[in-house]
């Protein structure tokens, strides 16, 4: 090899002439198909917004810094491996010296394997273009991927020698080569050639490194894998010296150094990368269960699912906690709401989050705003439980609400409350979606480590996670409300959960591994279908104990439970629900408007064992001293018709917070109002009853608290959406058409010759009209100027079908649509070139 060749220059393949090679992106993606353009849009849906005017406005866009960092955030490791050794290969690189970067001279055969889709992935997201033999990275990705002192290389390479000597002196070059022995040059091009050549000449290095003290190789291996740069004295040490002597540490500061990176590429046998990837982390099972076993416990959790988000939504019936000025649930009301359900606060948060992307519970929009159930609520009370839970599972996967932020902090160092603002995260659903099917992709009953899932997600997106590694936590949040809801058993992926995942893919669901035919169907129905079966049926009865209590054997019917929910109040829950009979609660039903006949009807109606002699006795007590006490609206009052009873009142010191006094022998005024007066005799003791202004007992029935109608909130979608089949046929047939408008050839008026491209044509109306109606009769096509209503020019190429009454008729190629033009707007035509 000559003293200036390259290892790299020998790669490079000479032309022998055929088919030109393209020269710019443009040029690459008109050689394309509708195919290859379609999976382009598809890759990179944000070049569709809006839909380019031909290819070479595509290209411009394909090559801008936000669309190839948001295309590069979506690489896997070995693609993006590709593409950084693509980064500080020579522009345009041989295939075999990309290979050698990734696979080293030792070869790599899972490399060697995997590179060729990986570069196939690039080209088809259109970050690098050209044949094999000479691939190119686009501009912009070559900028954000190359090694720089600001924005170090994953690689861990730095500048070239080139690079490295951009600014040094022609005498400090020239005195490099004569230590090294070389021949001196007249020029810094020359002589920063022949140490480039020196090397990347691999006999050669050997032989200089060979003479190389040992603490200048120390040296050499701390910087080899990066960073690649060190900071040096004034007078440096004797190792770094003779480094420095010989260019195999080049300054780019006073004090800083740099390993270039063809004496890295040496040391590190011709990888870029310390550790390619070709292969993604493997996700096994680590646990493995019976299927059954997974189905039942994730069927389990997805009652207590249900059971939780109903005690949620009925204790805020009438109306829940305050919204916060800025949105959102204050710290207060989220502990009350995790120990009103029995658990911590970030489950609590995930639950509040979940009924409200879910549509179920929103603000009542009212002056002094509050939570409250939405009317979706009560249509999906009427739901069987299996259809309310996959309503439940459906909102949290598509949910870009992310209940896991709560209690952190945004940006501008704000604590972020549930229900409130900034939570959405747009990768969510991507993120949860994986992670499923990762879990799916395992065989029933197998679970696999957290950790392994982490892994893979990873390797699929490592430029997503960013400082922060957002997408990881994501994944684990994801782990942990999977089982939460019962989408996931014991850390694996249920038979209902799997329908739900398989289906979003367009497959039916897995034929279930145990005894239990398959749904029908697929998607939430066929959910519905495997989960009904191993839901608890609701039951219509209870079972009254002697110690004023009634068991639930199972989960009650609505009727029943709403009925039983204000007669009682609920002691324990879990597979069997504990209710205690209460003064309390038999005087709440009392005042909903029962009567003590009505209770005892009820309770024997509903009971499989004979009705407490305790029960009946509490029921027939309350009743009796039930209304005995009359309040009203004075401020208030109370009448009792026993004056034996006022004065027992107002003897007793309880009440002088009430500021009672007697007006007659059977009536006491008070200060307070009839809701406080209520409470306070209550409180003390007694069984008051309210009445109205006619003096009948009022039934005070708890009115539900609605909030108007409501709409789940939206998606916060992450980047463009992905578009369908239709919308990328239609958007390539429109970049096709104008791109034939805008490069083909055409005729100047009066001459054959052939150009593309150019300022519109100009011909006089009668050239105009002649040319158009003889391109009418031959059915040929002919290219326009064309100044619409509002002054603006286009160019447009068209087969006129019709020429009559001052318009054209043609069929429109830039437009891909018959059109009509006015002949006076048409600037003028031109005939295009025969080839």
């Amino acid at each position: 090899m000559a003293t200036g060749e390259t290892e790299w220059e020998a790669h490079v393949p000479e032309d022998h002439g055929g088919t030109a090679a393209p020269r710019t992106l443009a040029e690459a993606l008109r050689a394309r198909g509708d195919g290859g353009l379609a999976v382009l849009l598809r890759a990179r849906p944000d070049l569709l917004v809006p839909v380019p005017n031909d290819l070479t406005q595509l290209a411009t866009r394909a090559g801008t810094r936000t669309s190839v960092v948001r295309a590069l955030e979506r690489l896997d490791r070995f693609t993006l491996q590709t593409a950084e050794a693509l980064a500080v290969a020579p522009d345009p690189a041989p295939y075999p010296v990309l290979l050698r970067l990734m696979a080293g001279d030792g070869g790599d055969p899972a490399v060697e394997a995997a590179l060729p889709a990986a570069v196939g992935a690039l080209r088809d997201r259109a970050l690098v273009w050209g044949g094999d033999d000479r691939l190119r990275l686009v501009r912009t990705a070559r900028e954000v991927l190359a090694p720089s002192p600001r924005h170090p290389s994953p690689t861990g390479l730095g500048p070239t020698v080139a690079e490295a000597t951009a600014g040094m002196s022609p005498g400090r070059l020239q005195e490099i080569l004569r230590t090294l022995g070389l021949p001196t040059t007249h020029d810094s091009v020359s002589a920063v050639a022949a140490l480039t050549g020196l090397f990347t000449d691999r006999p050669r290095m050997d032989a200089l490194l060979d003479e190389a003290p040992a603490d200048a190789l120390g040296v050499l291996d701390r910087l080899v894998w990066g960073p690649p740069y060190g900071e040096v004295t004034a007078n440096p040490t004797p190792p770094v010296r003779w480094l420095r002597d010989r260019g195999l540490l080049l300054p780019t500061t006073a004090r800083t150094v740099a390993l270039p990176r063809e004496v890295a590429l040496h040391l590190r046998a011709g990888r870029a990368h310390r550790a390619p990837e070709p292969v993604p982390p493997a996700v096994e099972a680590a646990r493995e269960h019976p299927p059954r076993v997974v189905d039942t416990t994730a069927a389990g959790q997805a009652y207590t699912a249900l059971a939780t988000a109903e005690d949620l939504l009925k204790q805020w019936d009438e109306g829940g906690p305050a919204v916060l000025r800025a949105g959102g649930l204050s710290v207060r009301d989220l502990k009350r709401t995790a120990a009103l359900l029995g658990v911590t606060e970030p489950v609590a948060a995930f639950w509040l989050e979940l009924l409200y992307a879910s549509g179920l519970l929103a603000p009542d929009g009212a002056a002094e705003e509050r939570y409250a159930p939405t009317p979706a609520y009560d249509e999906w009370l009427d739901l069987p439980a299996p259809r309310r839970w996959v309503r439940l599972a459906a909102a949290w996967l598509a949910a870009t609400r992310t209940p896991g932020l709560v209690g952190g902090q945004d940006a501008k160092g704000r604590t972020l409350s549930a229900l409130g603002p900034d939570l959405d995260r747009g990768a969510a659903p991507e993120v949860r979606r994986r992670v499923l099917e990762l879990l799916a992709a395992l065989p029933p009953g197998a679970a696999p480590e957290p950790e392994a899932v982490l892994a893979r997600l990873r390797w699929e997106r490592p430029l997503r996670g960013g400082g922060t590694d957002l997408r990881a936590r994501l994944a684990t949040w994801a782990l942990a409300e999977a089982e939460l809801l019962g989408v996931t058993g014991r850390g694996a992926l249920s038979a209902h959960g799997r329908a739900l995942v398989e289906s979003a893919h367009g497959r039916a669901p897995a034929e279930p591994a145990h005894d239990r035919a398959p749904a029908e169907g697929v998607g939430e129905d066929a959910a519905v279908a495997l989960l009904a079966p191993l839901l608890p049926e609701p039951v219509d009865h209870v079972l009254l104990q002697a110690d004023l209590t009634a068991v639930a054997p199972g989960p009650l019917r609505r009727p029943l439970a709403d009925a039983l929910a204000v007669l009682a109040d609920v002691e324990s829950k879990g597979g069997a629900t504990v209710y205690r009979f209460t003064p309390a609660s038999v005087r709440r039903a009392l005042d909903a408007g029962r009567t003590a006949a009505d209770l005892h009807a009820f309770l024997a109606a509903h009971s499989r064992t004979p009705v407490p002699q305790p029960l009946a006795y509490l029921v027939d007590d309350v009743a009796r001293r039930h209304g005995h006490l009359r309040v009203g609206a004075a401020s208030s009052y109370v009448r009792c018709d026993d004056d034996a009873v006022l004065g027992e009142i107002l003897a007793d010191r309880r009440s002088a917070s009430l500021g009672l006094r007697r007006l007659a022998p059977t009536v006491l005024a008070a200060g307070a109002d009839p809701a406080a007066l209520l409470e306070g005799l209550r409180s003390m003791g007694f069984a008051p009853a309210a009445e109205s202004a006619g003096g009948d007992v009022l039934v005070t029935r708890a009115r539900a608290h609605r909030t108007p109608p409501r709409t789940p909130p939206v998606p916060v979608p992450d980047g463009p959406p992905s578009p369908d089949d239709a919308l990328l046929e239609a958007a390539v047939r429109a970049i096709r058409a104008g791109d034939l408008a805008a490069t083909v050839p055409r005729k100047e008026p009066g001459t054959a010759d052939a150009r593309a491209g150019g300022p519109p044509p100009r011909t006089s109306p009668a050239e105009t009209l002649a040319t158009v109606q003889a391109a009418a009769l031959t059915g040929s096509a002919v290219w326009i100027g064309y100044v619409n209503a509002d002054g603006a020019a286009s160019q447009h190429v068209i087969a006129p079908v019709r020429v009559e009454g001052g318009h054209v008729t043609a069929y429109d190629h830039t437009a891909d649509g018959v059109r009509t033009f006015p002949l006076h707007r048409i600037t003028g035509v031109a005939e295009l070139a025969e080839e």
